[in-house]
């Protein structure tokens, strides 16, 4: 048998019969199992047949036509970008966890130029979609109109929204704990001698910003000295981007601020630049906290302190809640808030005296 090939078996990339040798080597068992396997003959344990069908799948082989997967339906992920790292890790996690319960997921990002969210929303229902997974869409924006998400519902088509939360849709929301991660943030540099601390958040339109201002907000006052009185909360406004974080890292560091927590790791990144454009060096100089953990936070230059989003979890919750919806069983429309983690690495340290 050694070398033999299955007819009516699965072509290989190079439209020869795929060699029973070699899955058997790849999967750690018999020729004859590998046989029983494409075969679809029973007596055959499920764990192993399951280590058959990704051996297939590693050396490039197509399955057989019966053996192949049949998708429970389409399931839309609407995304704002692919260039906050954060987004894909987003996507990733929400389409494992789709694929477990056997549907596909169909990405779809807007792009400058690009399709509008009601555009790729119409495009997703064109196409058959069993429900649609929104990531910090318009329902984040206080400014857009949510008669478009009632637009859905009344089509009957399920969704659940991720990150900004939306008291005039009725729907399923899943989003990380903003007040507190800002509030967690503040008290982290505080620890380490800080009094100066200012944020650096985007515009005041996103529920995120707006929640993250209002947590930074509490937790510097509860910094002050019994009678003492304070101005306005050090907060800038700017992109949920690199060169965003370094402009309002300029102004905070102008308004002689040691500390700066940051809305997003890019925006961090941003005021880390900032940092060093005037010789300063971080931390020794000035202390900085990003939000999300995305996955290159560790490896930045200083690596980042942040406040990590609870991506996996979030994920699945969003996927339970959007799957109860399609299945006819809806739990109650509400917001699943989640607690995020602060992350201690290397940009953040102890306030140095002013004469050292």
């Amino acid at each position: 048998m050694r070398g033999a090939t299955l007819e009516g078996a699965p072509r290989d990339p190079d439209g020869g019969a795929p060699r029973l040798a070699d899955i058997a080597a790849q999967a750690s068992v018999s020729e004859a199992t590998v046989s029983r396997v494409l075969n679809g003959k029973a007596g055959v344990a499920h764990v192993t047949r399951h280590r058959v069908l990704a051996a297939l799948d590693l050396l490039g082989y197509e399955r057989p036509v019966r053996l192949r997967r049949r998708s429970a339906g389409l399931i839309g992920l609407v995304i704002p970008e692919l260039t906050n790292p954060i987004f894909p890790a987003f996507a990733q996690a929400v389409e494992q966890v789709l694929v477990r319960h056997g549907y596909t997921p169909v990405l779809c990002t807007q792009v400058p130029g690009g399709a509008t969210e009601d555009e790729l929303v119409e495009q997703l229902e064109e196409h058959g979609v069993t429900g649609i997974v929104f990531l910090s869409g318009l329902h984040a924006d206080t400014s857009a109109d949510p008669a478009r998400y009632a637009g859905l519902t009344a089509r009957g088509v399920p969704y659940v929204l991720v990150n900004g939360f939306n008291e005039r849709i009725d729907a399923h929301f899943v989003s990380p704990d903003d007040q507190s991660a800002a509030r967690m943030a503040v008290r982290h540099l505080a620890e380490l001698g800080h009094r100066r601390i200012g944020l650096a958040v985007g515009p005041t339109r996103f529920v995120p910003s707006r929640r993250k201002t209002e947590g930074f907000t509490e937790a510097v006052r509860e910094l002050a000295a019994p009678g003492e009185e304070l101005g306005e909360p050090l907060v800038q406004r700017t992109l949920f981007t690199v060169e965003g974080g370094q402009a309002a890292g300029t102004a905070l560091l102008d308004q002689g601020c040691t500390g700066i927590v940051c809305g997003s790791d890019l925006m961090a990144l941003g005021v880390v630049r900032a940092a060093r454009a005037r010789g300063l060096e971080v931390p020794r100089d000035v202390s900085v906290v990003g939000f999300d953990d995305s996955p290159l936070a560790a490896f930045t230059d200083p690596p980042l302190t942040t406040v990590r989003q609870p991506v996996s979890a979030m994920a699945s919750a969003a996927v339970d809640a959007l799957l109860e919806e399609i299945r006819g069983n809806p739990v109650q429309r509400t917001e699943f808030v989640f607690q995020p983690e602060l992350v201690v690495r290397g940009s953040t340290g102890q306030l140095r005296p002013v004469d050292a």
